[in-house]
């Protein structure tokens, strides 16, 4: 069965075993990288329970909230949430999120999304120029708070236009444009998408755009992992953490380059 609006999987220990796997998967990540887990949990899913994209994407929202919520947690032992600038961060991607939303039939999806490989090719090698310092604090001033509702408005809209996780824009942006410490950017990351995620997974029920039973799933494994995740992030060296997470965005670029050049093929179909 696939998972088109109104219709879910069977409730069978296959499905059971792919929701637990998939969450025990994306909570790893999610703690190590500070990212919603949304980019691992929407392609298993569509693979090994063939749900449809939208209500994959609806899933793996709802599971986020308990995903980060514990992330958040594991960050805040070691004093590396930035609360206040979380906060300012969640406000503008919520406002550019309805934005995004409102302009997705309006501008070039493929572009977006090539354009978007090119800013993840810049991150990537900039991580391997700019080693963020394990010290460093987000100071908040006026110039700050205002650059901090900036790129939360930004990530909002590319979140509404191209689906991707706010941690992937928000955890760079902090590391190279506000010189936060790694553990910094990405504690606040996960704090930054609880009332994002909330908020869409309330528009998603309305719309029954939501497997309830799988997110439960899916966001309780998560929360096994995530800890685990933050742990290591403390753990390994600044370089290192890095060096992973650029390997964490080559994917995700091969993933969006793909999306783009299929779309670019079946444009081309439909015009021939």
């Amino acid at each position: 069965m696939t998972g088109d609006e109104g219709t879910h999987p069977r409730r069978s220990v296959g499905f059971f075993a792919a929701c637990i796997g998939t969450g025990l998967a994306a909570g790893l990540l999610s703690g190590l990288f500070g990212v919603g887990g949304g980019t691992v949990i929407v392609p298993l899913l569509v693979l090994f329970l063939h749900f449809d994209q939208r209500l994959a994407a609806g899933t793996s929202l709802a599971a986020i909230v308990p995903t980060a919520a514990v992330g958040v947690i594991s960050y805040a032992v070691h004093g590396a949430v930035a609360w206040i600038p979380a906060i300012i961060l969640a406000a503008g991607a919520v406002i550019g999120a309805q934005v995004g939303t409102w302009l997705i039939h309006r501008v070039s999806q493929v572009a977006l999304r090539w354009g978007f490989v090119g800013f993840l090719v810049v991150v990537i090698v900039s991580l391997f120029v700019v080693i963020p310092s394990r010290d460093a604090q987000l100071d908040l001033t006026w110039w700050t708070g205002l650059g901090l509702a900036a790129l939360g408005i930004v990530t909002g809209v590319l979140s509404g236009l191209l689906g991707v996780g706010g941690g992937v824009i928000v955890v760079p942006a902090l590391l190279l444009l506000f010189g936060t410490s790694d553990l910094v950017a990405k504690g606040t990351s996960l704090l930054m998408m609880i009332p994002t995620a909330i908020s869409g997974t309330v528009g998603n029920l309305r719309r029954k755009n939501l497997d309830i039973v799988a997110a439960l799933c899916v966001g309780l494994a998560a929360c096994t992992t995530t800890a685990v995740g933050a742990w290591i992030a403390t753990l390994i060296d600044p370089l290192v953490g890095n060096i992973l997470f650029a390997a964490f965005l080559v994917v995700i670029a091969v993933q969006m380059a793909l999306r783009a050049i299929r779309a670019q093929r079946q444009a081309r179909g439909d015009e021939g």
